[in-house]
């Protein structure tokens, strides 16, 4: 397994690839100034309880796929239950991973996967990396009220409210009674409401913002039993992943993140959430952005 890893100055950090310049000399392990590699730091999650159980939904996705491998990797987290879509590419086989099979739009897949999970005792974090903002051609940001459709909001809320809101009906009771625990779900920067200066893309705001009301509802419901429970909404920032590749042109590079940088980022933002931010909207950096 070291050979996945090596010391950037005093730090441990995982090799994720190697850029088009390495030479033959290239070396798994060894110093980052001695070759070019691509890296992603070990988050290690220090916060909660032990051992750690964790769920992501929507494991197979840039993000989520990243998330999980992430919660993998930590020694703090006995297990992982990974949700996607039947047939969808998961990280690679471990003792510590337990896929699932989940649709959105099927509660009952939810529902039986949430049974599944309460088999094995409680969840102390459950993260949902789904959404959706184009679709084949046929769901698109609108740049104008002109463009709204029925059907776009329609799918629109479906995969980024209804969809998490259903994850939460039945993933919320597996939390633990004690202790820290988190529940949370991947919005959107653009689903506040007071940060909109732009307009345009009617339906995913929307439904990014209904996002951010259903969490804080859960929020205030779950810290009443259980004080040290929270609920929030995480904006990743712009990430390379199929949901931004049409937007990404006029991106800085500075600010793409791959998505293990991504991974990264929320697991640390995850990890140093206190009661006080329960219910908020939280940025990749750790900053709460207002509705």
């Amino acid at each position: 397994m070291l050979s996945n890893y090596h010391l950037c100055g005093s730090k441990l950090e995982k090799c994720v690839g190697v850029s088009s310049i390495i030479t033959p000399n290239y070396t798994p392990l060894g110093r980052c100034c001695a070759f070019v590699c691509i890296v992603a730091e070990i988050v290690m999650l220090k916060s909660f309880p032990t051992p750690i159980t964790a769920c992501v939904f929507g494991a197979s996705g840039g993000i989520g796929r990243a998330l999980t491998q992430a919660l993998i990797d930590d020694p703090a987290v006995a297990r992982v239950f990974a949700g996607a879509r039947r047939g969808s590419a998961l990280p690679a086989a471990s003792a510590k991973l337990h896929p699932f099979a989940f649709d959105l739009a099927d509660e009952a897949s939810i529902a039986a996967a949430a049974a599944t999970m309460a088999t094995e005792g409680p969840v102390h974090l459950i993260i949902i990396a789904t959404g959706l903002l184009h679709e084949d051609g046929a769901l698109k940001p609108e740049k104008s009220f002109k463009m709204q459709t029925p059907e776009a909001y329609a799918r629109a809320f479906a995969v980024n409210t209804i969809g998490p809101a259903l994850i939460g009906k039945h993933g919320l009771p597996l939390l633990p009674r004690g202790g820290k625990c988190v529940f949370a779900a991947l919005s959107a920067r653009v689903g506040s409401i007071s940060d909109n200066r732009l307009g345009g893309w009617h339906a995913y705001r929307a439904s990014k913002a209904a996002l951010n009301m259903v969490v804080r509802n859960f929020a205030l419901e779950i810290s009443a039993r259980n004080p040290d429970a929270l609920a929030v909404t995480l904006h990743p920032g712009t990430v390379a992943t199929g949901l931004s590749a049409p937007f990404q042109a006029g991106v800085n590079p500075e600010a793409l993140f791959a998505s293990e940088d991504a991974a990264a980022h929320l697991l640390k933002v995850i990890d140093a959430l206190t009661p006080a931010e329960t219910g908020q909207l939280i940025a990749w950096n750790g900053t709460s952005i207002a509705f």
